[in-house]
């Protein structure tokens, strides 16, 4: 007998925490006892009294094992909220990567124009070498890395992915 099996969907969950210690610990230990990964994570403190932090999950699941992640999380005590921003509806993802990249002559050129029409800004040159900073979705990070890769890549660092509802209302 043949068992069908859901297809994996990418999500970006918003964990809301308080900002205490070993809390990033727990929710790591969680999706690692499970099995389930992350693709991206970042947390920040939100609060002007640092008492909270946001913490941004990218991972991948069919929609029985997101639902049950969610559940789990919204279990650990020091957790206020998660929102899943996929299904939550209209919002907006950014990222950011540093992007270094070996170049002279003409190679150096196409490397200035591909930054150019991404928008990416030259934070650091050598007469062999950029650092390229670009924020965006991360589709946008992908292709432009593709695009370097061709002309020298040399290092990548990325932030991670952090999401937010679009409209007036606040997490």
């Amino acid at each position: 007998m043949k068992i069908a099996t859901e297809a994996s969907e990418r999500h970006v969950l918003n964990v809301t925490v308080d900002n205490e210690s070993g809390i990033l610990a727990k929710i790591a230990g969680l999706f690692t006892a499970r099995g389930y990964n992350i693709d991206s994570l970042t947390v920040a403190d939100i609060t002007e009294n640092h008492a909270v932090s946001r913490i941004t999950i990218v991972t991948n699941g069919p929609p029985q094992v997101i639902d049950q992640i969610e559940a789990q999380l919204e279990r650990l005590v020091p957790v206020h909220k998660v929102t899943d921003l996929t299904e939550a509806g209209p919002h907006v993802e950014r990222e950011l990567a540093l992007v270094k990249v070996r170049g002279t002559g003409e190679s150096r050129v196409e490397a200035l124009r591909i930054a150019d029409v991404f928008r990416a800004s030259v934070v650091d040159t050598t007469t062999e070498s950029f650092v390229f900073e670009l924020t965006g979705a991360p589709d946008k990070i992908d292709s432009f890395i593709a695009l370097m890769r061709t002309l020298g890549l040399v290092e990548v660092g990325r932030s991670g992915v952090v999401g937010m509802m679009r409209g007036a209302e606040g997490a």
